[in-house]
């Protein structure tokens, strides 16, 4: 059960449940705050009705270019202590992605690195310093979307910490499911 408890009164609601690794699922509940061509997200990360993190993103327009960061960090116990850190910093210009680059810590630990740069026409994504794959086709649409909008008329996203794209399904009443390439999913209600 998430308690809706905001200082400031909700733009829209959304509630997403997030898997940090199967099956243990976590929820974040969201309140933003938005300015005039900015939006900052928080969200608490909610396991067995305990918060154990946090999730805090925030998207800037500057003329053609949207720049959107998140940061994440979950400090829990499973099965035994864990610390996971996530950051995203994304790029799109004319709404399509340009650059992305992602850093996830496990225990203090690199755990990925996936740096993704539109140059020459196509992406060239790079994982943990080694070139992944090469993609043609322009994205419009990558995961850090999710927090800010919702997926109406599109059935799938880019993952910017994987590389791949995400299938996207709805399931009716403002209600998405989001599976990645390993087939692990995440629920997204608006």
């Amino acid at each position: 059960m998430l308690e809706k408890n905001y200082n400031t009164v909700p733009f829209n609601d959304l509630y997403m449940v997030f898997n940090l690794t199967p099956p243990y699922p976590f929820i974040l509940s969201l309140c933003f705050l938005t300015g005039s061509n900015s939006t900052s997200l928080d969200f608490n990360i909610v396991h067995n009705d305990n918060i154990v993190g946090s999730l805090q993103a925030t998207r800037f327009s500057q003329g053609s270019k949207t720049y959107y960061h998140s940061s994440t960090l979950i400090q829990t116990r499973l099965i035994r202590e864990i610390k996971v850190d996530f950051d995203y910093d994304v790029i799109f210009e004319n709404s399509i992605l340009k650059k992305a680059d992602v850093t996830i810590y496990f225990n203090e630990k690199l755990h990925t690195e996936t740096n993704i740069n539109w140059e020459y026409n196509r992406y060239h994504v790079e994982k943990n310093g080694k070139h992944f794959q090469t993609l043609r086709d322009s994205i419009d649409y990558t995961t850090i979307l999710l927090y800010f909008k919702e997926p109406l008329h599109t059935d799938r996203c880019f993952s910017e910490q994987d590389g791949n794209f995400n299938n996207i399904y709805y399931l009716g009443d403002g209600t998405y499911k989001k599976v990645n390439s390993k087939g692990r999913e995440n629920i997204y209600y608006y």
